[in-house]
């Protein structure tokens, strides 16, 4: 409910607590209800903040000499040592930039319950936010789940897991704000003045996934 979001929001940041300025939680998408649209916003917070930690990470990962330097096996066809993140997407041939978006398609589905029709609850049906159903063994190349894949977490105590819940959300809104620093201060040199000569200047456009390869609009 939005009684429950508010009393979050002062666990998850007493500095700032409850925020919501455009009034989203008021709204009904879909027809679901404002306990239904909680639910998804919920949810969409969740997996964008997962997204944007992986991202923030991957950026320097992939910026180090291990993986931009020079390789004796081509990791993919079109493979250039010393690219930047960006550059290195843009190498990456049509067909594996498909084959990526159609593997994050499957985890996608999967994460909205595809395969587990009686022993999933929804988001917007009053299922727990940010939950990703087990998914080991669902297919032959699916060896371990993509939460806790090695059980880390099995034994913790409910109460652990609520906490743990909120440090992920605020450490997920932390990634979106970095994920975003590094891209405009790529993009725009100068724009983030605490990353000034830190982040190598990218001049493509971090707004066209496919660019170089084809448009939709074209």
């Amino acid at each position: 409910t939005k009684a429950d979001l508010e009393a979050l929001a002062k666990q998850c940041n007493p500095a700032v607590g409850f925020w919501d300025p455009l009034g989203c939680l008021n709204f009904d998408f879909w027809k679901l209800g404002q306990e239904g649209t909680i639910g998804y916003l919920r949810h969409a917070e969740i997996k964008h903040g997962r997204v944007a930690m992986a991202g923030f990470l991957g950026y320097w990962a992939q910026s180090t000499d291990f993986i931009s330097g020079p390789h004796n096996n081509l990791p993919y066809r079109g493979y250039e040592p010393g690219l930047t993140p960006p550059e290195q997407w843009d190498a990456i041939p049509l067909i594996g930039k498909v084959q990526i978006i159609t593997f994050v398609g499957m985890l996608e589905s999967y994460g909205e319950g595809a395969g587990f029709p009686e022993s999933y609850t929804h988001y917007t049906k009053g299922g727990l936010p940010g939950y990703y159903p087990p998914i080991k063994g669902k297919r032959p190349e699916l060896i371990f789940n993509l939460y806790d894949p090695f059980n880390f977490f099995e034994g913790d105590s409910a109460e652990k897991k609520a906490r743990g819940r909120l440090t992920e959300v605020n450490n997920g809104r932390l990634a979106m704000l970095g994920i975003f620093s590094i891209i405009s201060e790529a993009t725009v040199p100068g724009s983030v003045p605490a990353l000034k000569d830190m982040i190598p200047p990218y001049d493509g456009n971090v707004m066209i996934p496919f660019s170089g390869d084809f448009s939709i609009f074209s």
